[in-house]
């Protein structure tokens, strides 16, 4: 008799535990697409991508054109000539991967402009999800956009309404 007791009173706290439990989701990426802040940040790290871009092609391009002529003159070099082209095509070379590194480096500007640009605006959205969860007593809030492994979400507990509301994007 205790152990049906004790097995009826171990079910009915699972039950209750499990009840008391709150799951809301968001969708990132739609919540994203709707915040303006994120567009232009967006935008202006293209920009600056581009711009940068272009920096590196250009030495690219010129290494290439000096490379080319410096096939075709060959011949006509000495030795120390040659040694000393190939060092400047070399050196053009390596300020192209130099730049490039500071650029687009896993540490380099475009990385941190990224993270000075995106940073406030995600905090705002974790700040905004946060004052939800408190609010309605979700906890845990799970994103849609990147959960591959969510194969069906009731939409009742989506909330990604309710946070752009919140950061003043209302639909």
């Amino acid at each position: 008799m205790k152990k049906i007791l004790m097995t009826l009173a171990l079910a009915a706290t699972t039950c209750l535990a499990a009840n008391a439990q709150k799951f809301a989701l968001v969708d990132m990426e739609y919540i994203l697409k709707n915040v303006p802040a994120y567009e232009r940040a967006n935008e202006q790290l293209n920009q600056v991508s581009k711009k940068w871009e272009g920096e590196i092609d250009a030495i690219l391009k010129d290494v290439e054109a000096q490379y080319k002529k410096y096939q075709s003159e060959a011949v006509f070099l000495s030795d120390a000539q040659k040694n000393k082209t190939e060092e400047e095509i070399m050196q053009k070379e390596k300020q192209a991967s130099d730049l490039k590194k500071k650029y687009f480096g896993s540490e380099g500007e475009l990385f941190k402009k990224r993270q000075s640009l995106m940073t406030p605006i995600q905090d705002e959205i974790y700040n905004a999800v946060k004052d939800i969860c408190d609010q309605r007593g979700y906890q845990l809030v799970l994103d849609r956009a990147s959960g591959g492994s969510i194969i069906y979400a009731s939409p009742k507990i989506d909330i990604s309404d309710e946070v752009l509301q919140k950061l003043g994007y209302a639909k």
